[in-house]
């Protein structure tokens, strides 16, 4: 990875938690639109991906509203804007699937679980929130280099599947594939250091 690109990422992280802040701080409506317009389409497209296509929607409405409602408690030392934002995708899309009695085997490990969203009175929980992030991280350096290139992609940089595959030049369902796989190993991973 060029140093270029690792700069933007950084910046990019920057932008969005200092945007978070100003909403947080100022209650700024144009720092709002801004994380809107770029956010809610990237959670559309999870909703979609997740086979709630018909709640994408109500998806994006509910997170949103949280982001603007809880956007003081974001921490950025403890996660990215996009990963606090989409721990928060990851907890709605649950309220929803219990909404429509489809809690079943619908939620498995996925790397959003290891996140929580802080609170004041989160010191415990986010000492095993960096722990949880460090066993992850290390977990995914593990992975085989084209499943972990797709899984910092599309969990760290927020980017939905259709834009890594156009950037990985790979057919959707190759994406998917890695995905899918990356997960299964991760999971193993992760429940052998019981996390």
């Amino acid at each position: 990875m060029s140093t270029d690109s690792g700069d933007k990422s950084q910046s990019d992280a920057q932008y969005w938690a200092e945007l978070l802040h100003l909403v947080a701080r100022d209650r700024d409506r144009e720092a709002f639109r801004k994380i809107y317009d770029y956010f809610a389409p990237r959670i559309k497209a999870y909703a979609m991906n997740q086979g709630i296509s018909q709640q994408a929607d109500e998806l994006v409405q509910e997170v949103m509203t949280s982001v603007w409602r809880s956007a003081d408690k974001y921490v950025d030392s403890l996660a990215s804007a996009s990963t606090w934002i989409f721990t928060i995708t990851r907890n709605q899309r649950i309220d929803l699937l219990r909404k429509m009695g489809r809690m079943k085997a619908e939620i498995n490990v996925e790397t959003e679980d290891l996140w929580q969203i802080p609170t004041e009175d989160s010191t415990v929980r986010s000492i095993q929130a960096l722990s949880a992030e460090k066993h992850l991280r290390q977990s995914i350096g593990e992975l085989p280099e084209e499943q972990m290139i797709a899984v910092r992609k599309v969990y760290y940089e927020g980017k939905t599947h259709q834009e890594v595959a156009e950037e990985l030049n790979v057919p959707l369902g190759t994406l998917k594939g890695r995905l899918r796989l990356s997960m299964q190993k991760l999971r193993l991973m992760l429940e052998t250091k019981e996390l």
